[in-house]
């Protein structure tokens, strides 16, 4: 004898039974979704977050900066594990509801492995729609604003923050040290590394100066300084005294051509039909194509890992004790499934004729184990009756 809990003999006795099982399922499939999907991206947020802390300490940042720019990343870290957190979400609760013997009692008043799985099929196509929201427009979005903010404290944004006393990383290739900074603005005691051209290595000095908006971002004008540069054919020091003088502190290379925007960051129509503008390298274009298919295809496999979870825990037999061998065959199902997709997204970026191998990969697991789950009983209704002998 089992005892099924005590929410279930309430939803029984009445209303609609289908209609109250589905909302009493369906409530504990989805607040556990929300739940696990959100604890996972923040803590994946957290670790990520921390290769951002040198824009804090280097640049001088707050941490309200900092919470803004990482928080532009969770829309991208959502996208990528709400597919797994669906499978996750499925295959916890139903077997739970099967470890309390409540799929026992469901089927016994006779529902069908379809209406079982009806309140798992309504969070799937939740998860699916909301694939669909972040790929096509939040994550694109949040991305451009992400970069084009990096870019912007990098380039721009760090030249106003030095500090005092501080080595002050402005870019990859240039640094600043100023020794104190008065309340006018004035600045004492300065030192500039300028590696940013590669065959004339500079470093300047100079007594004072101030920091002024210049056309492709900050500039610092010097006054009574040098400039000291090594030539490397004749290996002599050559040094240049001047009264004022003045340096863009911004990558100039960058500033006058626009930052370069990745193919994360652009919509699903630019990937498919992208500009010269947005677009110089050509040979990049199936890459971007590729693209565009994994965002279309990639929501369907929240669809299909819900099924391979529903196909583990509503087909088989019974077990008093339950078992471990249909729970752990989906789990390797499902790891072998993130594998193979990130294979074929590599292969198909290099060779746009395997892009069908994207769309096999999102929706073919589903449909097979939609067909192992309710296959055979749509066959048995559809299947004529045998005539009885006289």
């Amino acid at each position: 004898m089992f005892t099924p809990s005590r929410s279930l003999p309430v939803l029984m006795r009445s209303g609609p039974l289908i209609t109250r099982l589905d909302r009493y399922v369906f409530r504990q499939l989805f607040w556990a979704l929300i739940a696990v999907t959100g604890g996972l991206a923040a803590l994946i947020w957290l670790t990520q977050s921390l290769r951002f802390v040198e824009l804090v300490v280097n640049h001088g940042l707050s941490f309200g900066v900092f919470l803004e720019l990482t928080g532009l990343l969770i829309p991208s870290f959502i996208a990528i594990i709400l597919p797994i957190t669906t499978f996750v979400v499925l295959q916890f609760i139903y077997q739970r509801l099967a470890g309390d013997r409540e799929l026992t009692v469901m089927r016994s008043v006779g529902l069908s492995p379809l209406a079982l799985s009806r309140p798992a099929l309504g969070v799937a196509a939740f998860s699916v729609a909301a694939c669909f929201a972040l790929n096509l427009w939040l994550v694109p979005a949040s991305l451009s604003k992400f970069r084009e903010f990096q870019w912007e404290i990098r380039n721009r944004m760090a030249a106003f923050l030095l500090q005092e006393g501080v080595f002050t990383q402005v870019s990859d290739d240039l640094t600043v040290y100023v020794r104190s900074r008065e309340p006018d603005g004035t600045l004492r005691g300065i030192l500039v590394d300028d590696g940013r051209q590669k065959n004339s290595h500079a470093t300047i000095l100079a007594e004072r100066g101030r920091l002024v908006e210049g056309k492709n971002g900050p500039r610092v004008l010097l006054v009574n300084g040098s400039r000291e540069e090594l030539d490397h054919q004749t290996g002599r020091l050559n040094m240049l005294t001047f009264a004022q003088n003045v340096i863009d502190l911004a990558q100039t290379n960058r500033s006058e051509s626009g930052r370069v925007r990745d193919m994360s960051e652009v919509s699903l129509h630019d990937l498919l039909h992208p500009s010269p503008e947005i677009l110089p390298m050509r040979q990049d274009v199936p890459k971007w194509r590729a693209e565009a298919h994994k965002r279309l295809a990639s929501p369907f496999t929240a669809a299909s890992f819900a099924m391979v979870a529903l196909v583990s825990v509503l087909t088989g037999a019974f077990r008093r004790h339950g078992g471990f061998i249909r729970p752990l065959v989906a789990i390797l199902v499902v790891v072998g499934l993130l594998a193979l997709g990130l294979a074929i997204g590599n292969l198909a970026a290099r060779d746009n004729a395997l892009i069908p191998l994207i769309w096999l990969h999102a929706t073919l697991p589903g449909v097979i184990s939609a067909w192992i789950l309710y296959g055979p009983r749509l066959w048995r209704e559809r299947r004529p009756a045998m005539p009885q002998a006289a």
